[in-house]
């Protein structure tokens, strides 16, 4: 019995190391950030400080001076949101202005990651687009991609979006975790997209690679399930190389939010 007892001891000892272990380590799993931070090459880029994280602005090209459209963009998590500058060349020719959110925590911001500094990050993003004159604050879309859907998926319910862009989207980090045997209920940022979607009624188009080993592509299905009227655009892409698809999305910008009654 001595003996039993004593196993039953390391045995519990075992696993409270291994769940202390799991609890401390899963944010630098998460939130890893990008080893180098690449400046803007197409400018002008306006630096924007919040209470939380930072942004970074850019203005349609060419500028009309009319109040403009907005995509206020939230990255991926091992990225920076001086990365993505050159990647809204198109949509700025439109005439959308373009907000990058930098999360607290990431390429020198103050703060640390989480799910409630994320998310206090991109609702203090929006707070500041609604009071620029240069954006049309009836017009600005919650746009996310990999982590960053899920501040982007909490911002669609919290703030009156115009729509809702998720790319690379989960449900849940929670599915994700168990693939690495962490128990959910040890999950310190759970970011629960589903739910959130449940309470959302916008307009949500989702884009996911049907190549996707990181995020599989039954999470971007679900989404798109979970919201009455959206749409599922798939690639022949993974997670970290897929181009913006500019073809599908600007057609579905001008319908849902520019040409909206």
């Amino acid at each position: 019995m001595h003996r039993f007892v004593a196993g039953l001891l390391a045995a519990s000892l075992i696993c409270l190391v291994t769940a202390g272990g799991m609890w401390f380590a899963q944010r630098t799993i998460l939130f890893p950030r990008s080893p180098n931070v690449t400046r803007p090459t197409r400018g002008p880029a306006e630096r924007v400080p919040l209470s939380e994280g930072g942004a970074l602005f850019l203005s349609p090209v060419p500028a009309t001076g009319a109040a403009a459209p907005l995509l206020l963009f939230m990255h991926g998590n091992a990225e920076t949101a001086d990365e993505w500058v050159d990647h809204f060349a198109e949509a700025r020719q439109r005439g959308w202005a373009v907000l990058l959110l930098e999360f607290p925590g990431y390429a020198g911001t103050p703060g640390s990651p989480s799910e409630t500094s994320l998310v206090a990050a991109a609702r203090a993003a929006f707070d500041w687009a609604v009071k620029d004159p240069r954006i049309d604050s009836s017009k600005i879309v919650s746009y996310g991609r990999s982590v960053g859907s899920g501040p982007a998926s909490q911002l669609a319910v919290t703030r009156a979006v115009a729509g809702l862009v998720l790319e690379s989207g989960f449900t849940s980090v929670r599915p994700l975790a168990a693939r690495f045997m962490v128990p959910g209920f040890l999950v310190r940022d759970p970011f629960d997209n589903l739910a959130a979607l449940r309470r959302y009624r916008g307009p949500l188009i989702v884009l996911h690679g049907t190549g996707d080993r990181v995020i599989p592509l039954a999470h971007g299905q679900a989404l798109a399930g979970a919201v009455p009227g959206a749409i599922l655009v798939t690639r022949p892409c993974g997670h970290n190389d897929c181009p913006r698809p500019w073809g599908q999305l600007i057609p579905w910008l001008d319908e849902h939010v520019l040409n909206k009654h």
